[in-house]
């Protein structure tokens, strides 16, 4: 997509995204990145939150997404949205250049633009709401980002959402146990909709992970990964925070 198309969505365009980069053909794909006899982590760069507030406003994003890596992550989530996580852009390109491990552009994804910018920048997948996006914007969405190369993250928190994600070619899952609404925390949703996850896609476990005890719980779920942020954020070795979470057995559901 055209520089001018992309500004007149209102996004920016990352004029010299990939410069430097490996092409995404030779980087490992993000969905084959969580399969493994551990439950991968993904660990995620977030500055602030909605639900807890600053958590690390002066993160640099570069050199914690190498500790992450260090300590373990299979895969860096970059929280891109500027107003309620201080995120950016130009935080997710540095991250690429900074780690061999696949990149998550985490946003609220409504226009195909935006692919086009998460494509330019370096990620290797988006993640797609399923509750902010009509089905049939959803499968667009989905079909554009796999035509750039990126794969989808598609999140959830019901039944008829899990249809529809289900639906989508290859993308892998996401169980939100945060309500988006009331940013309250429910593990029951994990526990019911990780169940119904077929056995051949990636299941994540997202939102209240912040313990070893937690990752357990996700794997006793039969979650595949777990996406987790706000503890890794504020801590001071940021290594040492992922390797906390790391090398709890994976089960196979079914």
């Amino acid at each position: 997509m055209a520089a001018a198309e992309l500004r007149a969505a209102g996004l920016t365009y990352p004029v010299a995204g990939a410069a430097g980069m490996p092409p995404r053909s030779a980087r490992a794909g993000f969905v084959a990145s969580l399969r493994g006899e551990a439950v991968a982590v993904i660990a995620e760069i977030k500055r602030s939150s909605p639900s807890k507030g600053a958590l690390n406003p002066s993160l640099d994003a570069p050199g914690r997404a190498a500790e992450y890596v260090a300590g373990g992550a299979a895969a860096i989530s970059v929280l891109t949205e500027p107003t309620r996580f201080g995120g950016s852009l130009a935080d997710l390109t540095a991250v690429r250049r900074a780690v061999p491990a696949p990149v998550l552009r985490k946003d609220f994804i409504v226009h195909p633009a935006q692919l086009a910018e998460a494509a330019g920048a370096g990620a290797d997948a988006v993640l797609l709401i399923a509750r902010a996006l009509h089905p049939s914007r959803l499968r667009e969405l989905a079909a554009a980002a796999a035509s750039l190369g990126l794969d989808a993250l598609v999140e959830v928190r019901d039944e008829r959402e899990l249809e529809g994600a289900l639906a989508i070619p290859h993308c892998a899952v996401g169980v939100n146990t945060r309500n988006l609404e009331t940013l309250e925390v429910d593990p029951t949703v994990g526990e019911r909709l990780i169940a119904q996850v077929p056995a051949d896609r990636v299941a994540v476990y997202e939102s209240g992970v912040s313990s070893r005890g937690d990752v357990a719980r996700a794997a006793g779920y039969g979650a595949d990964a777990v996406l987790v942020g706000s503890v890794l954020s504020p801590a001071a070795d940021g290594m040492a925070a992922v390797r906390a979470l790391c090398g709890v057995a994976r089960r196979v559901r079914g």
